[in-house]
């Protein structure tokens, strides 16, 4: 038997619970095609993915100082996760006129 209070009960109980779920991660593409990281400057959350798709015929990097370094073989791609909160500059080792900027928010 179902009353109004019990109904009402319920529905708070299933709102809180998709309140409380969390926020699914996403996968930000970074495209590297002549010698440029596009786009440069990318904001993301923790959790989620940054996938560097490597368009050039020369090996690259995504290199953080004292940080991620990423290996981007020529055309191929490679792939970090975000652990942590912060504001992280990032070069390829090999050209390091290449720059980047990853903003990850909590």
């Amino acid at each position: 038997m179902s009353t109004p209070v019990y109904q009402a009960a319920l529905a708070t109980l299933l709102l809180g619970a998709a309140a409380a779920a969390p926020a699914e991660a996403k996968t930000i593409r970074v495209t590297v095609d002549r010698l440029v990281y596009t786009p440069a400057d990318i904001e993301a959350k923790v959790g989620d993915v940054i996938e560097w798709v490597n368009k050039d015929p020369l090996v690259h990097t995504a290199t953080i100082k004292g940080g991620a370094d990423v290996e981007l073989p020529a055309e191929q791609s490679g792939r970090l996760l975000l652990q942590e909160a912060g504001s992280f500059d990032y070069i390829c080792r090999y050209h390091p006129n290449m720059k980047g900027h990853i903003n990850v928010r909590p």
